[in-house]
């Protein structure tokens, strides 16, 4: 039962965060409690349901927090942001190649998929992790609460679940709309948890992840709806605010095609958010490294202190950044498929968020581009991420991590509008003239496949990419894109078994509520094939 005990077990650790050595679930006596009396308890210690929410969100940023499950330190184990590096690696818009020092490897040939694989683990703990923690608040605070305060706490709960929930529905199942009934993940929640801790848990079906999906980020909104309106807000952009809120509620109706709802939501997301799109200026240069960033909506804040920067490599931009000292110094670091890039033109700003085919960036300061020289960087490598205080090769990587833009809601708005009958190429020209290329005029034949396009180039290495992927029903075509290894050249289509992950061995072993028969299908390893130019 090691792995079972592994994610649902993290409700009392994450419980003690709560109420130190106070159990809110029973009384002295031994009578249960019940929740709304555990409200009160929260709502005159509020310091209580800060901690939990607090230990929420320290679960997306920690270093190699999967280290006793598998028994060894492992440099790209840094929380969230490795599922972003890990599923970035995976699509076909973020190259590097099969060298030393590259931890992306596996990621980038599929053997990640083996299910005794360390990033197989690393996932499915990771995302129980988080939805443990937040099940703690949830089963703490009544969902009809009518305190400011405590809808506020609620909120982030609810909205970490959703988010949670999201990624995982789309990693271990194809896409929402024709999978309704498929096997997904297993649901466990502040009501069953502790039933699936004996009698393990099944895998649910999609419509059932995406109604418990629903329903969180549906009552998030009003919770926060009810805070924000009686002066409750964020203490900062860690956490989440109503625009954010309205954000997932946005990602979430695009993902089950939920056009009108999306554009709603997108458009209320805008609205509801201080963020503003980043000028042309704002990303004529190397940037997207602070959470203060006006652009920003939701990230995860790095302190210098945390032992992912004291570690000095295993962190996020370590494994990302161009400019700083990490692995990618002796990896070669990450590439943007040149068939995407050439699509770029010359007078939109992003063309210079990668280096070229002569290698030069007209972005880049001349310190700047002798960093890149100097390094000996493929063409096309990135330099959209700034180092930590525009410091050149520091070896103190503390960038934040986005998790949200603004300009992803725009994007979501245009898609979303041109599939519901809308003026969704509006939207989307009005965005691109505005903030990235006032010489755009739309000409595309598909205005899915161009806000897809601009997608890819405007959220580059966010970790994002491989949900459009599954969405769209994309496969991943990596022909022509410029890999720098023939043996990583793929033509894979849509709705091969490879692009599902796997359950690892280690909970289906130990989750009495499912079988080796209940796993994803084990697939061979995509095979080579010519490139092309």
């Amino acid at each position: 039962m090691k792995n079972i005990k592994y994610f649902i077990g993290l409700m009392a650790i994450s419980l003690f965060f709560v109420v130190g050595c106070t159990d809110l679930d029973t009384l002295p006596e031994g009578d249960i409690v019940t929740t709304s009396i555990k409200e009160e308890v929260l709502k005159n210690d509020p310091s209580k349901a800060e901690a939990g929410v607090n230990a929420i969100f320290a679960q997306f940023s920690q270093h190699c927090p999967n280290e006793e499950a598998l028994d060894r330190e492992n440099h790209n184990d840094f929380g969230y942001p490795s599922v972003m590096m890990f599923t970035d690696m995976n699509g076909n818009d973020v190259l590097s190649e099969d060298i030393g020092y590259n931890w992306a490897t596996d990621n980038l040939d599929y053997s990640d998929r083996d299910y005794t694989g360390r990033a197989t683990q690393i996932i499915w703990n990771d995302m129980y992790k988080i939805i443990s923690a937040s099940n703690t608040i949830i089963g703490a605070i009544s969902k009809e609460t009518t305190d400011p305060q405590s809808a506020y706490y609620l909120s982030q709960a609810l909205s970490t679940r959703a988010f949670s929930y999201w990624i995982l529905a789309q990693l271990y199942q194809f896409n929402y709309v024709g999978n309704e009934s498929e096997l997904c993940v297993p649901i466990i929640t502040d009501e069953n948890s502790n039933d699936a801790a004996i009698d393990g848990a099944p895998r649910a079906t999609v419509q059932e992840v995406y109604t418990l999906i629903t329903s969180d980020i549906d009552l998030s909104v009003s919770l926060l709806t009810l805070a924000e309106d009686n002066g409750i807000f964020r203490a900062d952009k860690r956490y989440i605010s109503l625009g954010v809120a309205y954000g997932l509620q946005a990602r979430i109706n695009l993902t089950m095609q939920n056009w009108a709802a999306a554009a709603t939501a997108a458009t209320n997301a805008i609205a509801a958010s201080i963020a503003t799109p980043a000028s042309i200026a704002d990303v004529s240069e190397p940037s997207f490294s602070e959470i203060t960033e006006n652009n920003w909506m939701w990230g995860i804040v790095i302190s210098e202190t945390d032992r992912v920067v004291t570690s000095g490599i295993v962190n996020w931009i370590s494994h990302m950044g161009s400019l700083n000292w990490g692995y990618t110094f002796y990896n070669g670091g990450r590439q943007i498929n040149k068939a995407l890039f050439n699509t770029i033109p010359a007078t939109d700003v992003r063309k210079g968020w990668w280096t070229g085919a002569d290698g030069t960036s007209a972005n880049l300061t001349a310190a700047q581009q002798a960093v890149m020289d100097g390094q000996g960087y493929r063409p096309y490598t990135h330099v959209k991420f700034a180092p930590y205080n525009d410091v050149l090769e520091t070896t103190t990587n503390a960038n934040d991590v986005v998790l949200m833009r603004i300009e992803e809601m725009y994007l979501i708005k245009a898609e979303a509008e041109a599939m519901s009958g809308g003026n969704g190429i509006g939207t989307l020209t009005t965005f691109v003239q505005t903030y990235r290329d006032p010489s755009y005029t739309y000409a595309a034949a598909d205005i899915q496949e161009e806000i897809f396009r601009h997608r890819r180039i405007e959220l580059w290495g966010e970790g994002l990419n491989w949900f459009d992927i599954m969405r769209l029903n994309k496969g991943v075509d990596r022909r022509g894109a410029g890999y720098p290894n023939a043996s990583m050249i793929f033509n894979i289509e849509s709705g091969s078994d490879i692009l599902l992950w796997r359950i690892p061995e280690a909970e289906i072993q130990a989750n009495v509520g499912m079988s080796e028969g209940d796993n994803n299908p084990s697939a061979p390893a995509p095979s080579p094939v010519p490139d092309t130019e």
